[in-house]
């Protein structure tokens, strides 16, 4: 059911909005429409134009509590409901906090950088710890130069065989590390050039040593581990410091950001609003939808209330937009409205078809899924899903387990076995049905066509209903689901079931009468609607010829689609059948012809085929609900109910 929508306008002072916004709005279900384009005969109406400047504040105290709702989220019931604090009080909060947070966050930036620059000088002399030598002793040398760095393994050992003892050098070796070995070498200033030579076409790499060390390169490494511990042992205080502060004030930051949060969304209404004058005074203007209920106790609040002035709009046809759609339905069927919502949500003046296609669904299911045993695990697992996680999908399937069992107990089926319980109807596999012109056939086929047939005639009856709705003529009286596709059709169906019941001379009088009229309403559906709504018929592109030759065309499509759409319920009879087919494939395969089973494969069987079969009903179900009965009468236009508070207006 679709709840019934009432067109509303709120006025009142300018000055005066924010406390109608978070007083009113907030409580009530509104879906706000743009007051320019709603109100567009009223005159001087202006937009309502002005800045957020609590914008930023509000974005910071958002990032302050989303790491707290995610804490939250994770510990849920132990945050209790949040104080309600004024709006200065929350900038205050959030003010205070995050002035403290950054002043200890640029602190904590300044250590790092001091962290990183130490961790870099550690870095540099770690491949020389084993220079058992004073480091600013050396970095002072005056009449010796010396240079730090590292060579390849492979020119080292051609250096100290071949080139070391010829010329004016001497190195300390200080490493090994991978295929480089890290040294240390010393030449008089007056050979410095020409000895730096020779050690660069040995592949020499220089590393240079700032003048910072104190100590050798091992005590200068343990002095720089020293302090590096020290500033890192700062930055973890500085980040307990922060940590501690948002927990000590996780309530005032929540509070805060609940407050802001539903000022700035309040204020962001201001869009939708517009502004008009009246001799001295500025007024807003607020429209929107509500649901009648939530309308009539709006009313009755505000009586009291000298600022705040309400007309509700009770003709739909005076107002530009279009009524929003809001379901309504019985907790049996909520969990259905997932399947309409899929297809699109029904216009607001159309037929809401979520309770039809509970009961069709679930009926349909059962029957192709027969089986008491199966469809009891179907309905309790549904439920106790549902139970636990609220999913719709896991409701659907406890329904359509409770009519599986329904059609178990019909068909005499409980886990595949067919000689535990009597069928209380019959048995898929084996019911037969004698018919006239045809012969034998099975009788869940015969059924289910029927099934189908009736389905047709009201998908028709609904169509006529929604063209009724929605003013359609051609869709009225000469669609093939309107009133001549009903005619047709139901004369048909009379036909067939007069014929298979043996009375042949009705059965020919109702189709001779009724087959021609109906298909030339439908053949000249466009110039007789024409005619109705006193407008002049189109002139069809190729002249009467090509008119007459599409319209024939056009009519042998309906009569096919009308065969082929009956035709496609014998799939629920199929799938009857194999349902039992599948199982007594199972209970062969476990033995049970021997008269002790092997349970482990009649479980795992049973369990296959449950997820399998089900799986594949479901799907061929649904395609059944969509193509030959949404298609028939369903239009799925509306729009969703989105009211002010859910959608952040």
């Amino acid at each position: 059911m679709i709840e019934p929508m009432k067109f509303i306008s709120i006025t009142g002072p300018k000055a005066d909005i924010d406390r109608v916004v978070d007083k009113y709005l907030s409580k009530y279900e509104i879906q706000l429409e743009n007051a320019l384009s709603e109100l567009r005969s009223v005159k001087d109406l202006r937009p309502f134009t002005e800045t957020d400047p609590y914008k930023d504040i509000t974005a910071r105290a958002q990032t302050l509590a989303a790491p707290l709702k995610a804490e939250a989220g994770d510990r849920p019931g132990n945050e209790g409901p949040l104080p309600d604090v004024s709006l200065e009080q929350a900038l205050d909060t959030i003010s205070r906090i995050t002035s403290d947070l950054a002043s200890w966050e640029k602190e904590k930036k300044d250590l790092e950088q001091q962290a990183a620059a130490l961790e870099e000088s550690r870095a540099r002399i770690s491949p020389f710890t084993d220079l058992n030598y004073n480091l600013s002793a050396i970095l002072h040398f005056k009449y010796i130069h010396f240079r730090f760095g590292r060579i390849p393994k492979e020119y080292f050992r051609k250096f100290t065989d071949y080139v070391y003892d010829t010329i004016d050098t001497v190195y300390y070796k200080c490493s090994e590390e991978g295929d480089y070995v890290w040294i240390v070498y010393f030449v008089p200033e007056s050979l410095s050039k020409k000895i730096d030579a020779i050690y660069a076409s040995m592949h020499f790499e220089r590393y240079l040593i700032p003048d910072e060390y104190d100590g050798t390169p091992l005590e200068a490494g343990e002095a720089l581990d020293q302090k590096i511990g020290e500033i890192n042992q700062r930055i973890s205080c500085l980040k307990q410091q922060q940590v501690s502060c948002l927990e000590q004030n996780r309530t005032a930051i929540l509070a805060a950001e609940a407050r802001l949060s539903r000022f700035s969304r309040n204020f962001g209404v201001r869009k939708m609003a517009a502004c008009t004058h009246h001799e001295d005074s500025t007024f807003y203007i607020l429209c929107g939808w509500m649901t009648r209920s939530q309308a009539k106790a709006f009313r009755e609040e505000i009586r009291n209330d000298p600022d705040v002035f309400l007309i509700v709009e009770e003709d739909h046809g005076n107002v530009l937009s279009k009524p929003p759609t809001k379901l309504k339905n019985p907790g049996l069927f909520r969990p259905f409205e997932l399947f309409i919502q899929m297809y699109g949500l029904p216009a607001y003046e159309e037929f809401d078809p979520t309770i039809l296609i509970g009961i069709t669904y679930s009926f349909l299911f059962g029957f192709m899924f027969g089986d008491a045993g199966q469809g009891l695990c179907l309905l309790l697992g549904g439920l106790l899903l549902y139970r636990i996680k609220k999913l719709n999908l896991a409701a659907i399937i406890s329904c359509c387990g409770f009519f599986s069992t329904i059609f178990g107990f019909l068909f005499g089926s409980v886990f595949g076995f067919e000689n535990v319980i009597r069928p209380l109807w019959l048995r898929p596999a084996d019911a037969m049905t004698e018919l006239p012109f045809i012969g034998k056939l099975n009788t869940v086929f015969v059924v289910a066509i029927s099934i189908g047939m009736g389905i047709i005639l009201l998908t028709m009856v609904l169509n006529i209903i929604n063209s009724i709705r929605e003013k359609d003529t051609e869709k009225l009286w000469f669609d093939t689901n309107g009133a001549a596709g009903l005619v047709f059709y139901g004369s048909a169906v009379a036909s067939i079931v007069l014929f298979m019941t043996g009375n042949p001379v009705p059965g020919t009088a109702v189709l001779i009468l009724m087959f021609g009229i109906p298909l030339l309403l439908m053949f000249f559906k466009e110039p007789l609607t024409a005619c109705l709504e006193k407008k002049a018929a189109k002139t069809a592109p190729g002249g009467k010829a090509m008119f007459v030759i599409q319209g024939f065309f056009e009519l042998f499509e309906v009569l096919l689609s009308y065969f082929s759409n009956t035709l496609s319920f014998v799939r629920v009879g199929a799938f009857a059948v194999s349902h039992a087919a599948m199982m007594e494939v199972v209970l062969m395969l476990a033995g049970a012809e021997a008269g002790s089973p092997n349970w482990l494969v009649v479980i795992l069987g049973n369990l296959f085929v449950c997820a399998m079969e089900g799986l594949i009903v479901g799907i061929q179900v649904l395609r059944l609900e969509y193509y030959e009965l949404f298609s028939r009468f369903y239009r799925g236009t509306g729009r969703e109910f989105r009211p002010y508070g859910r959608t952040g207006a």
